[in-house]
């Protein structure tokens, strides 16, 4: 074992490296295209951005994906038999407690007060799935577009979590924002 003073003394972690000085292959084109990427400083190095000087403005986010099923297990979520309960009920409820967590998920994500969070679902007997939207709204100085990706997220988990016990072939897929209003970066429609 190597005498840990022949060891230069490492205080913090160097971006490209790891905590033992090895290096981590395609950190250096990761670290040089940080200039682009809010969420690091010139050195490479993760941080949390300053909004403080950004104006107070209405921010709204829609994200959309889908959990697609067995036609049995579909019909037992629409029917509302299922012996836990309402599975979209629950689901929903699960979504807008996770949205209200999501800086404490994303490490670098801000706490926000949210002014909305809507969970939407519509069933597809054709597709054997449930389609999700998630809205979240804020009068902040941030967006809000994690706060609707993790409530959509956890609300389909929650529905997969609801049903595993008679469909462990369940598949989230389609995840994705499909639209962001407010803020400097201006609007995003996903089309």
């Amino acid at each position: 074992m190597p005498d840990s003073s022949d060891s230069p003394t490492r205080t913090r972690d160097t971006p490209g490296e790891l905590p033992d000085g090895t290096a981590v292959p395609g950190a250096a084109a990761h670290t040089a295209g940080a200039g682009n990427l809010t969420h690091f400083n010139d050195a490479g190095e993760a941080h949390m951005v300053d909004v403080g000087d950004k104006a107070v403005t209405h921010r709204v986010a829609v994200a959309g994906g889908r959990i697609s099923m067995q036609p049995e297990t579909l019909a037992m979520v629409c029917a509302g038999t299922h012996k836990k309960g309402d599975v979209l009920g629950i689901a929903r409820v699960a979504g807008i407690m996770a949205a209200k967590r999501t800086s404490e998920l994303i490490p670098l994500c801000h706490p926000i007060g949210l002014t909305r969070v809507d969970i939407e679902f519509r069933t597809d007997a054709a597709a054997n799935a449930v389609h999700c939207e998630a809205r979240a709204e804020t009068r902040s100085q941030t967006g809000v577009e994690m706060e609707a990706l993790i409530a959509l997220q956890v609300a389909l988990a929650t529905i997969y979590d609801m049903c595993k016990a008679v469909d462990r072939g369940m598949r989230m897929d389609g995840i994705r924002l499909l639209h962001k209003r407010g803020g400097k970066s201006g609007d995003f429609d996903a089309g």
